[in-house]
């Protein structure tokens, strides 16, 4: 049975048909990829967080504050509370700031949405993240010195060997995925099912998560033998659309390296003990540098 089994993966995971149109694919991919990190509002652009303590934490340019923000900014801004999970931003008097574009002198915050609840001053946006129990100001600074130095990125060269299509294989039920992250908190992260593939003769097994609600397809994050070497240190990311007719997929040509790589200030996902792949993955984002 075991050699059935076997043999029915080997059957399913193989290489995906490439179109002729396949080159420009891959090159859309990385001009979007590009686009994203160069944003006004992308990861480059990402200057700070600041986690909240319960009580004021008052903000401004001037040193003493507890969210030290960019000189152009008053040197007294006013104060963030956080008061039993909600947070409230009060300007000091003389402070113009907007938020939705109209001028604001308070704010409560939804941190579910994100940038779409912010408050602006001096070109700079301040918004709240919620990760586990811990509230967090997230800055956005498009005068960044990591977006103004930002060099290109830098790929393996695309290789047919890296496109495979891989056996998906439902879970009875979805099931939580406690998946670790760089602050040292576990996330439950809901994943459909897993996905096993051959490479090189040998079969391995990578086991996806719905990174949003919308479930509009799969994320993969996975570490290989190259992470730490060729790639970044911490893993990688690949997106797949949803499996169909039992079968997912897979073009590692478009693996990319989570925010963490561009920025100090991102809470990335890991990868958990069953994504860290025993085989060098050479395809898609290699390593950061600036």
């Amino acid at each position: 049975m075991r050699a059935l089994a076997v043999a029915i993966i080997a059957l399913l995971s193989v290489q995906a048909p490439l179109r002729s149109d396949y080159p420009a694919e891959i090159q859309k991919h990385r001009d979007e990829r590009v686009a994203e990190l160069i944003a006004p509002n992308g990861w480059l652009a990402v200057a700070g967080l600041f986690w909240l303590r319960e009580g004021m934490n008052t903000a401004g340019s001037d040193p003493d504050k507890t969210i030290r923000l960019p000189a152009r900014v008053p040197k007294t801004l006013g104060a963030f509370e956080l008061k039993q999970g909600t947070v409230t931003f009060t300007a000091d008097a003389g402070v113009r700031l907007t938020a939705g574009g109209k001028p604001v002198n308070q704010f409560t915050f939804e941190p579910a949405k994100g940038e779409e609840s912010a408050i602006a001053i001096a070109g700079l946006t301040l918004f709240v993240i919620k990760r586990g129990d811990r509230y967090g100001v997230r800055l956005l600074d498009p005068e960044s010195e990591q977006r103004r130095r930002f060099n290109g990125l830098r790929y393996f060269p695309v290789q047919r060997a890296y496109r495979v299509r891989a056996a998906f294989t439902p879970y009875s039920k979805p099931k939580q995925v406690p998946v670790p992250n760089v602050l040292g908190m576990t996330v439950p992260m809901e994943s459909p099912g897993y996905v096993t593939f051959t490479m090189n003769g040998r079969s391995y097994r990578l086991e996806p998560v719905y990174e949003s609600d919308k479930r509009e397809d799969l994320f993969f994050i996975f570490k290989d033998q190259t992470s730490g070497k060729e790639t970044y240190g911490a893993g990688r990311f690949l997106h797949t659309p949803l499996p169909k007719n039992g079968s997912v997929d897979l073009d590692f040509n478009k693996a990319y390296n989570p925010p963490c790589a561009f920025t100090a200030f991102a809470t990335c996902p890991l990868p958990t003990k069953q994504n860290q792949l025993p085989i060098a993955i050479r395809a898609g984002e290699l390593n950061y540098h600036q």
